[in-house]
């Protein structure tokens, strides 16, 4: 559905999307997940025909982003992060002015229009002003009027920022009803981990314009090596006896605490007690959040720059 190659874009000195190669199948929701300023919103313009890019090119649904503009972009939707609806019109109105920018034929205009409001769960207050909403109703009429033309893409920019779990899950629901049931291509940029986990069918991680990381949430999570073992040892620790334990993948220490990946936790924390007396001691299998951190270290130390933790605050669980 969406084929890019050596997409660049630069402003002046600073490259903002560096040589990027990507493949993006048909009814795929693929998260593009990045710290701020990686280079995600922008990918996402270009795509979108919004912004032209230095080098390189892509294809959207059989079109080109550079030589069809017009075709990419009536054959797709687009979510922001900042609501553009009209608090003072209905969410009727809203849609019904989207269908005549768009040009849905007349014919089709009513039947469309009370199709994504019953897809989106907004039927029963249509006649409602849009400063009415909640914040999640508000997110769902974005959706709403960005389906109105029949997308076969849609890019949804953080489409749960700033909403409540309640209804971070409610929108979860709407997503996977729109790959469902309107057979949607949706690339999906967020900050919340699980949201992306729970999403996606694969993950391409950007930072600094280039993508770092592509794979399924299941095998980026594999990648991280083992459970996550975090230990308070009575006394310092024997970590040479620790590191002969074969299970044992990877061991650092962290304010007084061990932290150990291990390969089948459950099973092996009982013996890392033979060799070690702790406090106390818990596992937890590796998330998304420790993939980033696992990434973003890494690179961090390529390029030589401090303020990890300040960069990487926003990543928290």
């Amino acid at each position: 559905m969406i084929k890019i190659r050596n997409l660049t874009k630069r402003y002046e000195k600073l490259v903002a999307v560096d040589n990027i190669n990507l493949d993006i199948e048909r009814n795929e929701v693929f998260g593009l997940l990045g710290p701020n300023g990686a280079g995600k919103t922008t990918v996402i313009h270009m795509l979108a025909t919004l912004l032209k890019p230095t080098s390189g090119d892509a294809i959207v649904n059989g079109y080109d982003i550079i030589t069809e503009p017009g075709k990419v972009r009536s054959s797709i939707g687009i979510v922001f992060q900042t609501p553009s609806s009209d608090d003072m019109l209905t969410g009727y109105e809203n849609l019904k002015v989207h269908a005549f920018l768009y040009g849905v034929p007349s014919h089709e205009r009513e039947k469309r229009i009370q199709s994504v409001l019953e897809l989106v769960g907004l039927a029963e207050r249509q006649r409602d002003q849009v400063k009415k909403y909640s914040g999640g109703m508000r997110r769902r009429l974005e959706i709403a009027r960005g389906l109105l033309h029949r997308p076969t893409v849609m890019f949804l920019d953080e489409p749960t920022l700033g909403l409540d779990p309640s209804s971070r899950e409610m929108m979860w629901e709407y997503i996977k009803k729109l790959v469902k049931e309107e057979e949607m291509t949706i690339i999906l940029t967020t900050h919340y981990m699980e949201e992306a986990d729970h999403l996606c069918r694969r993950i391409g991680i950007i930072d600094q314009g280039k993508i770092i990381a592509l794979d399924t949430p299941s095998n980026l999570k594999k990648s991280v090596g083992g459970d996550i073992v975090k230990l308070r040892p009575k006394s310092y620790p024997d970590l040479e006896s620790l590191r002969k334990l074969i299970y044992i993948r990877k061991i650092e220490l962290s304010e007084g605490d061990v932290i150990m990946y291990v390969d089948n936790a459950r099973e092996n924390i009982p013996d890392i007690l033979r060799h070690i007396e702790a406090e106390y001691v818990e596992f937890r299998s590796p998330d998304l959040n420790d993939v980033f951190l696992k990434l973003a270290s890494k690179n961090i130390k390529e390029r030589g720059e401090g303020g990890f933790m300040e960069r990487y605050a926003q990543y928290g669980k």
